[in-house]
């Protein structure tokens, strides 16, 4: 029969085999959450972007148009403006409901999967 002591010595091989392992299996996880939360956020932001893009060349556009309807070019970017200083007002309001708890419970969701 072993010696208690060589028992002993397995033992803790085995103890420390398995906490360095239990340790890079934490850092895995964590950069795996990590990878799926940011490149989650980089594809919604790149939509966002295109969106942006798109809103910006859709309002200089209705801007000129209204402009031109009215016979001045500058109403019609006085009019977009007015309209974005309303929407602006609104978002103000009701920006936690509609902007930060749904950015909130996204991030959550993804770092939970």
């Amino acid at each position: 029969m072993e010696k208690p002591s060589i028992l002993i010595e397995e033992l803790f091989e085995k103890v420390e085999s398995y906490s360095k392992t239990t340790y890079e299996l934490s850092k895995l996880q964590a950069l795996e959450t990590t990878t799926i939360v940011v490149s989650s956020l980089v594809s919604r932001l790149s939509v966002i972007t295109i969106f942006f893009l798109f809103t910006l060349v859709l309002n200089t556009g209705i801007a000129l148009l209204l402009g031109e309807l009215l016979g001045k070019f500058y109403y019609g970017f006085f009019i977009v403006a007015a309209f974005y200083l309303l929407a602006g007002i609104v978002l103000y309001f009701f920006l936690h409901q509609w902007i930060k708890k749904p950015v909130s419970d996204l991030i959550i969701t993804q770092a939970l999967k």
